[in-house]
């Protein structure tokens, strides 16, 4: 539940009012309203009728001569790190909206409320109460884009006394952490989940089919589900007058793809019976972070899937997505079997994809203890940005281990990384007047410069990155994310990249191991390549370049696993030379 306060009521307001106000404005009427004098306490069934009550009455609504306001209510205890943000321009992008919030302090979380309102909403948690209090006042009525922001505070349960919320033991870990889901997107709790990942399938299909897809009384889309033994949700809300139409099935893969089949056998009867000359076709929904894996390097894999199955596949340009709209459609065209076959293969693509990410999140949170990696944005399992009811995808919980790390000792220790991006992108990630990379040194926390360019005719310039770890994570994980946002890539290319880290030149043995197993069980590990060149000369610190090159999550892995390396062997050498000091001592 969602509790909100009215404000400024007139003290001849009554209950009956108030709730014949709710149905005017077709909100929720709770059972219950605590009247005051002045005031009024009133729970919402969720997040979404929440932000929609305090869009559609706060300041625009007069009862009985007096205009009211309406917020979440949250006692002054309970106001800490987490406030709202609301009437965010849909086209807004996220690295733009990042950077407005880092200028306040250090962003720990931010998701995205899925609602009905045409512009976005997020719920932002700061580092500390006092970053929190700025943003809310600093915020607050801000301009972009002839949009005004709109901020609140919402309950912050870590505020909350030991009766309301539950503490860890020092070492250990929550309640809330052993295996509940924290609010998704949506603001609704997921159930606790065992390693069993709900990935939906997603499709587009022309408002024209919607009313044959439900049926009458909703009788056609009963029948889907109980033959296919699958939730289906049509959106028909969604986008009030677009051409398409946005459907979610829950299911298995065999029973998603059944649904899907169904689906598209009642529009093509439907397309018959009105003498449709247009051909059927299938649109699926994809995450954008995904597509990349399903097209494969120079699209080995899309060809594959068109080749196997005799259909036609495109991609929706990057440039369509926004900060309320993270997919992209993969159109598929071709008869029905070819369809259906090609549609069990990209989702196939997409679900391996999904669930990779997954798995290299969960590495990533244990080889960085503390870092919140939902505030990242560069993973699919947690980007906050999936259509209503999109399912459980965005509320699976990340599994942190709380087992010892060997990085949390050199949590703060320095490094420094040096990035190799094409050339032709160095504007976009310096930005206008130097902004973006400013903004982007700021949320990682992190120095970033692009060193001089060798040659007027070089294709990479080398980005040096200095900070910690977490630093190191953040800053990596945007540059990558904005060479894909900003197509310097084409469709068909994941963005893989080359890293240089430097090791202690009496390390770099041990990264290789004898006859290269050390690299080439690395490789295996990480996915990543790994080359350690035989014939460099050490330079004046004794140290030589490691090269990396792979995808983000690949390069991550192989970077923490050589410093992992370069750590164990400092610690044998200053073993190593202690030992050498006592020994005189004792051969005396």
């Amino acid at each position: 539940m969602y509790k909100l306060y009215i404000g400024n009521l007139s003290p001849s307001v009554t209950v009956e009012d108030l709730k014949q106000l709710f149905v005017e404005r077709h909100l929720p009427v709770p059972d219950q309203i605590l009247l005051k004098s002045g005031y009024a306490f009133v729970d919402f069934p969720d997040q979404n009728s929440a932000i929609r009550a305090i869009e559609t009455l706060s300041g625009k609504v007069e009862l009985h001569g007096k205009v009211i306001e309406v917020d979440y209510s949250v006692p002054k205890k309970l106001r800490s790190r987490k406030i709202q943000i609301r009437n965010i321009p849909p086209h807004l992008q996220w690295e733009v909206l990042d950077g407005l919030l880092a200028q306040y302090g250090t962003v720990e979380n931010v998701e995205q409320v899925n609602t009905d309102t045409e512009t976005a909403v997020v719920n932002v948690t700061y580092a500390t109460k006092e970053e929190a209090k700025e943003a809310t006042e600093k915020l607050t009525g801000h301009q972009f884009d002839d949009y005004s922001f709109k901020v609140s505070y919402i309950v912050d349960m870590d505020t909350a006394p030991p009766d309301q919320a539950p503490r860890a033991r020092r070492g250990g870990r929550s309640s809330r952490d052993q295996g509940i889901c924290q609010p998704g997107p949506s603001g609704d709790f997921g159930t606790s989940r065992s390693r069993q990942y709900d990935f939906p399938l997603r499709i587009l299909v022309p408002t024209q089919f919607v009313g044959a897809i439900i049926g009458k009384e909703g009788l056609t889309i009963k029948n889907v589900t109980k033959q296919t033994q699958s939730k289906v949700d049509i959106h028909r809300k969604e986008n009030a007058g677009a051409a398409e139409k946005p459907i979610t099935i829950h299911s298995t893969p065999e029973g998603c793809s059944s649904a899907c089949r169904m689906i598209q056998d009642i529009m093509q009867k439907e397309a018959n019976e009105t003498k449709m000359t247009d051909d059927i076709t299938l649109k699926i929904l994809a995450h954008n972070s995904l597509v990349g894996r399903l097209i494969g390097k120079e699209g080995r894999n899309l060809k594959k899937i068109e080749e196997e199955t005799g259909t036609r596949i495109t991609i929706s340009p990057l440039q369509n997505l926004t900060i309320c709209n993270p997919e992209r459609t993969v159109t598929i065209k071709g008869d029905m079997e070819a369809r259906c076959k090609a549609e069990a293969e990209v989702t196939k693509k997409l679900r391996e994809a999904y669930e990779n990410d997954i798995a290299a999140r969960d590495q990533q949170a244990n080889l960085i203890p503390g870092l919140n990696l939902n505030a990242l944005g560069i993973f699919s399992s947690n980007l906050p940005m999936l259509p209503p009811a999109a399912g459980a995808r965005g509320a699976v919980c990340p599994v942190v281990s709380s087992g010892y790390s060997p990085f949390l000792q050199q949590a703060q220790e320095q490094e420094v990384v040096y990035l190799f991006i094409p050339t032709q992108a160095v504007g976009a990630l310096i930005g206008k007047k130097g902004q973006h990379i400013k903004q982007l040194a700021h949320f990682a926390g992190a120095s970033i410069k692009i060193a001089p360019a060798e040659a007027p005719d070089v294709t990479e310039r080398m980005v040096i990155i200095t900070g910690t770890p977490e630093a190191q994570f953040k800053a990596q994980g945007r540059i990558y994310g904005k060479l894909k946002e900003e197509n310097f890539y084409t469709a068909k290319e994941e963005v893989k990249l080359e890293t240089h880290i430097k090791v202690p030149s009496t390390a770099a043995g041990r990264v290789i191991g004898k006859g290269g197993k050390t690299v080439n069980e690395l490789q295996n590990l990480t996915s990543a390549e790994v080359i350690v060149p035989r014939d460099q000369t050490p330079d004046e610190n004794d140290e030589v370049f490691v090269k990396i090159s792979g995808h983000f999550f690949a390069s991550q892995t192989a970077q923490r696993r050589i410093r992992e390396i370069i750590q164990q062997v400092k610690q044998q050498e200053q073993k190593h030379q202690q030992g050498a000091a006592v020994s005189p001592h004792h051969s005396k």
